[in-house]
């Protein structure tokens, strides 16, 4: 990826002038561009004699030390991040890359920083959204990022029990198509699909487009390989067992803290023979979260299931054919169905019947299907948004359908009060439960001065507004460094004991991407 914005440099492009025009009214615009990446000031590289001991674990070929590579390993890609490398700040940057081969090479690495105690961060695709890649260093000798680029294999499928185990560095375009080749799928599609990576998707609990129909990433793990500090660690012997606590839950969503992933068994179905998608307008958000909750709770889902609030709806989504004249204003919903076409056919109607019953009109398949070709490019128009001095950032929560309305309203009272006039808050939900649902809001802001601080503030009242209104600080983004304190909150006091326990016993000194998910 672009090491100060978003996925494939080539795609990045300057905002659409009719875009700009509607910003620039409603937000308005000056540029701010980044400065060069040469001019991104990094740490220092490790001292030689480490880098040679590092050498002879991996191969000095596999130990970089180069400015670009050190750069594109420099954090995540959250707004704060990406804003401090637009303006020079590479102070979090790896003191070095290191790219090991293999479980044993890992483990290695692993004994080797916590004798010289350097730091270590396991990195994948490089999408944490939360500071997930950025170590606390005081303390320690250096920081080094374990880059899994070289474990990307596939390396069985079970058609049998319909599992598959890939290694974690393989990114989601890779491994799906290694699995197609068999004639699997594991229908895991977040919107950093492109570039996130399997162990990426597993040790923050990564939710999919497709989760209605598929499930989250972390339902369909059903064994992991780690290395830890203590020894390796192998878990998943059954679909699911009463042996105590399950400890792939321990290592699911901990971002690196407690050991690196180095193999993921995984749930597969059969590649889709069809895939059809439809869109439908509700005249109110409220209208649409009662036709969800409908949907789930009766046990009919499709496998993509998404609403869009009123101003997300007007903004992002709906094409002048699907508001105009008398669809206009109201709430998008995009349904999408996988499967052979006779399944297909028949979720499709039955979903049709219940949609139509609450209110729901069908828009026909246009929307669906636009949806759908681009639903991974959102992420470029934040850094089109930030070259013209609007600040934007996404965040997510999720709670119990009782409690929803009064969230969103907590969410949007809090941008208001923290970013002021001028501010502009849209929101989606696509990821549901029987119970509940998530709350996924995209913010924009006009930049001040410091676009940092005025976003740290704004996210501060934000997190508040969620944990203290019964809500959770994360659905997917996970919690790296940006959730920690809201995370305290939410688990409170002897859900962290039991946190620092766990670190304690299985990184003693602290190597382990230090910094993230501990309170």
């Amino acid at each position: 990826m672009h090491w100060s914005r978003w996925g494939n440099p080539d795609l990045a492009a300057p905002l659409a002038e009719s875009a700009f025009a509607l910003v620039d009214t409603f937000i308005g615009t000056r540029d701010t561009p980044a400065v060069e990446a040469a001019d991104v000031q990094l740490s220092e590289p490790l001292a030689a004699e480490l880098l040679d001991e590092l050498a002879g674990i991996v191969g000095a070929e596999h130990v970089l030390v180069d400015h670009d590579t050190r750069l594109h390993r420099t954090r995540g890609k959250s707004t704060p991040d990406l804003l401090k490398l637009r303006r020079g700040d590479g102070s979090d940057s790896p003191d070095a890359v290191v790219r090991p081969a293999d479980h044993d090479q890992v483990a290695a690495l692993i004994d080797w920083c916590v004798r010289r105690h350097v730091a270590l961060v396991p990195f994948g695709g490089g999408t944490s959204v939360v500071g997930g890649l950025a170590a606390e260093r005081e303390g320690f000798a250096g920081v080094v990022s374990l880059d899994l680029i070289r474990f990307d294999k596939l390396l069985e499928v079970d058609h049998i029990s319909m599992t598959a185990v890939l290694e974690p560095g393989l990114r989601g375009p890779a491994a799906e198509a290694l699995l197609a080749a068999q004639g699997v799928t594991i229908g895991h599609f977040p919107q950093s699909f492109e570039y996130a990576s399997i162990g990426g998707f597993a040790v923050t609990r990564s939710s999919g487009q497709s989760s209605a129909g598929y499930g989250r990433f972390d339902s369909l793990v059903v064994g992991l390989k780690v290395a830890t500090p203590q020894g390796t660690l192998e878990l998943g012997n059954s679909p699911a067992n009463a042996a105590g606590p399950d400890l792939r839950e321990l290592v699911m969503g901990s971002e690196g803290a407690f050991g690196v992933v180095t193999a993921v068994r995984v749930r597969v179905r059969p590649v889709p023979a069809v895939k059809a998608f439809e869109s439908w307008r509700f005249e109110t958000f409220a209208e649409g979260i009662t036709a969800m909750r409908t949907l789930v709770q009766a046990g009919l889902l499709p496998t993509v299931l998404r609403l869009s609030d009123e101003n997300e709806t007007a903004i992002n989504l709906a094409k002048p054919a699907e508001v105009g004249g008398e669809h206009a204003g109201g709430c998008l919903m995009i349904t999408g169905y996988e499967g052979t076409r006779a399944a297909v056919d028949a979720r499709r109607t039955a979903c049709g019947s219940l949609i139509a019953g609450v209110g729901g009109v069908s828009l026909g398949t246009e929307g669906g299907e636009a949806w759908a070709e681009g639903r991974f490019h959102g992420p470029y128009l934040r850094d089109s948004m930030l070259d013209v001095g609007v600040l934007v950032e996404t965040m997510e929560t999720v709670t119990f359908w009782s409690n929803l309305d009064h969230v969103y309203t907590s969410v949007k009272d809090a941008v208001a009060a923290s970013l002021g006039e001028g501010s502009l808050v849209l929101c989606h939900i696509s990821h549901v439960y029987e119970t509940g649902a998530s709350l996924y809001f995209t913010v924009a802001a006009k930049q001040e001065e410091d676009p940092l601080a005025q976003w740290l503030l704004a996210k501060a009242a934000v997190s508040a507004a969620m944990v203290r209104n019964g809500a959770s600080i994360t659905h997917h983004h996970a919690v790296g460094r940006d959730h920690k304190p809201w995370l305290a909150e939410e688990i409170g006091p002897v859900g962290v004991q039991m946190l620092r326990a766990v670190k304690k016993e299985l990184d003693p000194t602290g190597v382990l991407n230090p910094g993230v998910l501990i309170p």
